[in-house]
Formats: structure tokens, sequence, C-alpha cells
């Protein structure tokens, strides 16, 4: 690890000024502590941003205001939260350890950088590290993209992303002078498109919280891994919907680690809206989101664990 400077801005506007020019905020250093390790980035100047005024808030009500250093463990241990979200605390006790629960924060999650082998090989000057080749797609690509709008499959793999994103969730991040509210689709969206973005944020841009309506929807989320525990999801899936008997409204479903986005089939929620869940109709709605799929040598298992996730959340909505 290269040398660097370290600043503990007071202000948010404060944090933003330090960032420029090179440099990288520090919340819980899960992530940007890894990759300056390995030489992945070396930035000249670290901005601890975890004390900023407002960043460790959590304000329930009809709109819930959650602190961009909220920490996952707090995420997964709030009893009201799990009463009102049950699926963001399902997704939050899926993240790491207990012990990387208790440093990462719900900002990092959201906004961490691709887990992919080659992106993170030091010496592998790849797509997402302004190259010329997505070595995954020839190469070893177990645990990458079925869906992707640009020549790089790296997935998104935050839990809480695929979670908050059937919630109708919104980032709130600090742009320049100004707030600007995101969606869980629009936070992403850049990564769709270009294969060297993780996210929608700029190099300035600093998630100040996230806002989760209280509207009244059950949720859920499920994922599977190799290992039973401290694990990345081979494929993660949320659902939220108003349930009235085993009828649902307002039904949204979510994919994690199949896309660069959480994965989202706007056909799929149509079909599910005002009619009573079953297995033939549960079905139709994993066919539909699946449809498009593309898998590649060695990630195509992952097509029918999705179709047995989609299943298994939207019936824990109705149980």
């Amino acid at each position: 690890m290269n040398s660097f400077q370290y600043v503990s801005p007071r202000t948010v506007d404060g944090a933003t000024t330090e960032v420029a020019d090179g440099g990288r905020f520090l919340a819980g250093g899960i992530d940007i502590l890894g990759e300056m390790k390995e030489y992945i980035v070396q930035p000249h100047r670290l901005v601890n941003v975890k004390e900023l005024p407002g960043t460790r808030d959590l304000v329930r009500g009809k709109q819930w205001k959650i602190g961009a250093n909220i920490t996952v463990a707090e995420l997964e241990n709030d009893p009201e939260l799990k009463r009102i979200f049950p699926g963001l605390q399902q997704a939050a006790a899926e993240v790491g350890s207990p012990q990387i629960r208790n440093v990462a924060t719900l900002g990092g999650n959201l906004a961490q950088h691709s887990r992919c082998w080659y992106y993170r090989h030091r010496d592998i000057r790849c797509l997402k590290k302004q190259g010329s080749t997505c070595y995954a797609r020839e190469g070893e690509n177990k645990y990458h993209s079925l869906f992707s709008g640009n020549p790089c499959i790296s997935p998104v793999v935050s839990n809480l992303a695929i979670a908050l994103a059937v919630l109708d969730a919104k980032v709130i991040a600090r742009r320049g002078k100004d707030e600007v509210a995101l969606t869980i689709p629009e936070f992403y969206a850049k990564a769709w498109d270009n294969p060297a973005a993780h996210n929608s944020l700029g190099p300035t841009d600093l998630i100040v919280r996230v806002e989760i309506p209280d509207n009244g929807r059950k949720s859920a989320y499920q994922q599977i891994s190799e290992k039973a525990s401290f694990d990345w999801a081979l494929v993660s899936c949320a659902a939220a919907a108003k349930v009235s008997g085993r009828k649902l409204s307002q039904a949204r479903i979510a994919l994690g680690a199949i896309s660069p986005v959480p994965h989202q089939v706007t056909a799929a929620h149509e079909l599910l809206e005002g009619k009573e869940l079953d297995d033939t109709l549960a079905s139709r709605a994993s066919d539909l989101i699946l449809k498009d799929a593309t898998p590649f040598a060695q990630n195509g298992y992952k097509v029918p664990i999705a179709d047995a996730l989609i299943r298994r959340t939207l019936r824990q909505l109705v149980v």
C-alpha cells in the first residue's frame, strides 16, 4: 500500500471538497482498503466520513431515513426494521461475517466495487480498469452475469441493493451543493451501459442516507451461496408486495449477482398484479424474469437457482 493523506472533515461540504482530485471516501473501509492493499487503486487522500452529521441517524415513520453510516449489523438487529422490512433485515443478515457486519456500512455496501477476480487481480487491466477486454467472457465466469448491457459481465453483489430495490427505496447522495434522490435502478444504471462503472456515483458524490417508504408491503429475501455463511451469493432474490390472503398487489421482484444492476422485469410485476399466488403463477413470473438470460460456459447453473429462488421468495410473502 502506498502512502496517503488522511483527513476527517466535519461537514459534508468539507468531505466532498477534500475528496476532489483523486481522493476516496472512507467509512467502514471493507472495500477501499482491500483495493488499496492489492494496488488496484491508490488514492492520495482518504477522506473519513464516518462521523459526518446525520449519517448515523435512523428516523422511523411513514418514510424511514437511514443514515449511510448505519452499520449492516444495526440493520440486522433492529427489531422494528425486522418487523416493517423483513426482507431488508434478511439481506443484512447474509452480509459477510458478524465481524464484517459490525464495521460495514449501508452506504459502503451499496457503493462497493466489483468482486470479479479479473478486476481484483492487480496485474490484469480489464474493462473495468479501462482496459480493452472482459477476460471473464472467455475465461472463468462461474460467478458472473446472465444479463449485461455492455461487454463487462461483472454482476452487482450488494445484498442490500436487491432488498432495497423491491421496497422502492431511494439513495440520497450529495452531488456538488445539491442532494439528489436516486432510485435503486438509477443508482446502478450507469453500470449497465458503461463497463468501467460500478454504479452511477461520480468521484465526489457521497451517499448520505437511504429513504424507504413504509407502504404496508411485506418483503422477503433469500440467497444461495456455496457456503452456509460468510460467502457471496451465487444468486440472490428479493420480493415485496401488499398481500391480502394470497392476492398480491404492487408486487416487485429483484435478482442479484446475475447482472450489473438489480435485475427486474416489469412484465413480471404486471403479471402478478391483483392475482392470487400459486405455483403456476410463480413459475410464469419466473419464466418472464429469466427468458432473456444468456449464460456463459460456466454459469448456466444460475438459471435454475434463480428460478427456484423466485418461486421460494414469492411463497414466503404469503405464509
